[in-house]
């Protein structure tokens, strides 16, 4: 589906017409989550677009002190949609965040590092567009309770399609016994997929906020859902997921239930990911494309495979920025670590997908989640990619056979290399590796980046004693 509005003169009209009461301007930080202010249509005028709308920064995490609060949202009118939930008419419009000190883009502001990103591919005379197409998974529960204090932690989630809940008693109803059971979520039929409605409804109100769905389906994991949308370019697909994540959870939430793009909120079943489609383009021409090449795919694909392989553990620390990711990358769970590429094979960090011809080639990076900022997630594999291409870096692969299987011991071996195994080793991998984002990526927004990780997800996780650890330890 198209932009509802392409200029300020029809923005206003299309208010007008659906008699907007008002006007929801939304940001993201680093984290990736979304911000939003209201302002009242009336409020609202071609000046204050164009100047852009006053907010304060230093209440965000991770962004500005409090003696230099003041920034400007700078609305991209072109983003424009009328928000499903509302009860009043609001229209929802995405905005870049400009710093009034340094008169020019916000250097922590996501959105606009993702454009920068995509000038620089220009710049190089390598690609003139980038285009991503992520997958995002996600689990519907019916209840999620949690704690966190000195002397106690824990949680419980629970879903009517656990198979924890094969004795349970309901009160007000019977146990129906249609369960998919661990790891037997993928593609059952309804009753055992409980949530065929639910995802139709979520499907329809995508596309009533602009996304072209193509198909929703139960994933391997019980509580566990998919919707395929279509690929856009870099900024196009981060803003989708952005209004992805905002459509499921509401509709979740008005049908009294919770969604999560938590990567492993199961432990034993497979998690979520965000596998995420690519491809650079020049003059309308698919820059991945070589007929009779492995998987029809090009050197320069491949070129931009290996500088993702290359700097990976660093790359690491955007696409999978959370302690719990890492509790998703483990063998046989769908959700590679070893840092090679196939045509089909999907325990592969990257596949290529079969017999593609030249508009759909593309390499898909299976590694990343959802709780990864998209545009910083598509920014940093799009660099690590054209710095594979200038230094010609030619990935390990193609292995068709089931990586799953080997041992550690034989992956060594081979020689292949793997992800970090925890978010503190992704950190400590970007301060060491990140000259490949410097020409995008300014030093004052990796040191902050780095700290506001570490602060806020290593230390406070390392410090803290697990059940697991009870279990095993106590006795000791």
């Amino acid at each position: 589906m198209g932009k509802f509005v392409n200029s300020t003169e029809e923005f206003f009209a299309y208010c007008e017409e659906n008699d907007v009461q008002f006007v929801d301007l939304r940001f993201t930080d680093i984290k990736g989550a979304w911000h939003h202010v209201t302002y009242r249509m009336s409020a609202v005028n071609v000046g204050i677009i164009e100047a852009g709308f006053p907010f304060d920064g230093s209440s965000v995490d991770a962004w500005q002190p409090i003696n230099k609060s003041d920034m400007l949202l700078k609305a991209d009118i072109g983003t424009a949609f009328l928000d499903p939930f509302t009860a009043d008419p609001t229209i929802i419009v995405f905005c870049d965040v400009y710093d009034i000190y340094k008169n020019q883009a916000y250097e922590r502001c996501p959105r606009s590092i993702a454009k920068a990103a995509l000038k620089h591919a220009d710049s190089l005379g390598i690609a003139d567009a980038a285009y991503f197409g992520p997958e995002n998974e996600f689990f519907v529960f019916d209840d999620v309770k949690f704690t966190d204090d000195i002397h106690e932690a824990g949680y419980r989630v629970d879903t009517e399609e656990g198979g924890w809940n094969s004795g349970t008693t309901y009160p007000d109803m019977y146990n129906t016994g249609h369960r998919p059971g661990t790891k037997g979520g993928y593609f059952p039929g309804a009753p055992t997929d409980s949530a065929v409605d639910l995802r139709a409804e979520m499907m329809l109100v995508l596309e009533q906020v602009g996304l072209e769905v193509v198909l929703g389906h139960h994933e391997v994991a019980q509580g566990q859902h998919e919707i395929g949308i279509v690929f856009s370019d870099i900024i196009g697909a981060a803003d989708n997921v952005q209004k992805y994540k905002y459509v499921v959870k509401m509709i979740a939430h008005l049908n009294g239930k919770t969604a999560t793009f938590m990567p492993k909120p199961l432990y034993g079943d497979n998690g979520n990911g965000m596998h995420v489609h690519q491809s650079l383009w020049k003059d309308g021409k698919n820059l991945f494309y070589k007929e009779g090449n492995y998987a029809n795919v090009s050197e320069m694909g491949l070129n931009y495979v290996g500088g993702i392989f290359k700097h990976a553990r660093a790359v690491a620390a955007f696409t999978n920025p959370t302690t719990n990711s890492y509790k998703r990358l483990l063998p046989g769970f769908e959700a590679p670590s070893v840092l090679t590429y196939s045509s089909q094979n999907r325990s592969a960090s990257c596949r290529i997908p079969y017999g593609a011809g030249e508009k759909a080639t593309r390499v898909e990076m299976r590694f990343p989640d959802s709780t990864a900022c998209p545009y910083l997630a598509f920014a940093v594999m799009m660099m690590a990619g054209l710095d594979g291409i200038q230094s010609k870096v030619v990935p390990i692969g193609p292995m068709d056979e089931d990586l799953f299987e080997l041992t550690l011991d034989e992956i060594r071996e081979k020689g292949i290399p793997q992800m970090p195994h925890t978010l503190r080793g992704a950190l400590e991998a970007l301060i060491r590796d990140n000259d490949f984002l410097k020409p995008v990526f300014t030093d004052e927004f990796l040191n902050s980046y780095q700290a506001y990780r570490f602060e806020r997800d290593v230390f406070p996780d390392e410090g803290r004693p697990t059940a697991y650890e009870f279990k095993t330890t106590y006795q000791c």
